[in-house]
């Protein structure tokens, strides 16, 4: 049993923001068909200003140069903030920890993995601006939580219907919708062990001794199979200001 040492060598400080370079070589997930950044930067292209909503450390962002020269970020945790400056205040981008307070103010707003509120981006976008998304579904990774017989992550539905309803509800005119349910592959525990250390809402109660037992199960069953597949949740909802 090899558990202890396979976190070890997993474990270590927390990512900040969302790079994940320990998941190098691991070939732990696949993303969905579409990309997000260029999306994204087709939309940037066209725009004078752009609100990105919780930034992380501004990592992404910052792919996306060169950027409206009107842009702000927005990033509400405390340890992700000073990296994120650090990161985008070169780019002249400047990053808040609470959403403006104006009207009428971005011709884009973005949110990946973050929070979608409809009726703040309704009062943040222009007539004719566009909010792009990409979530998190609530079945994300649901199959890994009924293997361990930890609770489900999330209470009620997070998917696209929800968020459209949400967007349309709010007076915005939705374009383009997509989701998917990429496959992602566990090829050894210490993968398991750190994905959700990092990701500390997908199992709250989560430590790796309170579930040892289910991840020596877990551990068996890859040493058999060679991985343990699982189904991630994205979907993707672009909608339009009238």
């Amino acid at each position: 049993m090899r558990i202890g040492q396979q976190y070890e060598e997993s474990a270590g400080e927390r990512a900040t923001g969302w790079e994940f370079a320990w998941l190098d070589g691991r070939d732990v997930g696949s993303e969905p068909s579409w990309s997000y950044p260029a999306l994204a930067r087709t939309l940037l292209r066209r725009a004078s200003s752009a609100l990105d909503l919780d930034t992380g450390s501004g990592e992404l962002l910052a792919e996306l140069a060169p950027l409206p020269p009107h842009t702000v970020a927005v990033e509400s945790w405390a340890r992700n903030t000073p990296v994120a400056r650090d990161r985008l205040t070169p780019l002249a981008v400047e990053v808040r920890t609470e959403l403006p307070g104006g009207e009428d103010e971005f011709d884009v707003v973005l949110s990946r993995h973050g929070r979608l509120p409809a009726d703040d981006i309704v009062r943040l976008l222009r007539g004719g601006g566009t909010v792009l998304s990409q979530q998190v579904g609530s079945d994300d990774l649901a199959e890994l939580n009924a293997a361990l017989g930890a609770p489900p992550a999330h209470r009620a539905p997070w998917n696209a219907d929800v968020a459209v309803s949400a967007l349309t509800a709010a007076g915005l005119d939705v374009v383009d919708v997509r989701e998917e349910r990429p496959p992602v592959t566990f090829h050894d525990v210490g993968a398991v062990v750190r994905q959700l250390r990092d990701l500390p809402w997908q199992i709250r109660d989560f430590s790796p001794r309170l579930y040892q037992n289910a991840l020596e199960r877990l551990d068996t069953f890859i040493r058999l199979h060679g991985g343990f597949t699982v189904a991630a949740h994205r979907f993707l909802v672009e909608a339009v200001r009238p």
